[in-house]
């Protein structure tokens, strides 16, 4: 099931220029902008987001009871600088740090399921082109009271 999903995953972002940086269990992390930052565009990222979460709402609708149980999905998104590339000499990938990252990896443990959730940063470079609901400040593990909103559609 993870195999199926991600392998549309990978699909769905090669569309929008996402680069997948790794999957990590079940969690599957992709970034915006790179190695090109001009090729970073929010907008590309939700609507992306979108069709992941359609993906899955429609793999859950077609379960009969019999079939495999599709699971849900919580997606977190956020805007802002990092740093990339390869370190050490072994086992070499490519991977992503910073406070960015780490903001991210929070819109995601705060959403709900099936859920687009993103940060202030990002809700202020796609609010023309999408509905989104705001949350209001909602704790994040050590980062404190984040303004956060689920995007709900597309205007």
């Amino acid at each position: 099931i993870v195999d199926t999903c991600f392998r549309k995953f990978d699909e769905i972002i090669s569309r929008y220029s996402i680069e997948k940086i790794k999957t990590i269990g079940d969690a599957y992390l992709c970034v915006s902008g790179l190695p090109n930052p001009d090729d970073h565009n929010a907008c590309d990222v939700v609507l992306a987001a979108i069709e992941i979460r359609n993906f899955i709402q429609s793999l859950q609708s077609q379960n009969t009871g019999t079939g495999p149980q599709y699971f849900d999905i919580r997606i977190g998104i956020h805007s802002g600088p990092l740093v990339a590339g390869v370190v050490g000499n072994k086992k070499f990938a490519y991977d992503i740090w910073g406070d960015t990252v780490n903001t991210a990896a929070r819109m995601e443990q705060n959403s709900d399921s099936n859920k687009i959730n993103i940060s202030q940063a990002t809700y202020d470079l796609i609010k023309d082109k999408f509905n989104c609901t705001g949350r209001g400040k909602q704790p994040a593990k050590n980062k404190g009271l984040i303004d956060m909103y689920f995007v709900e559609a597309q205007n």
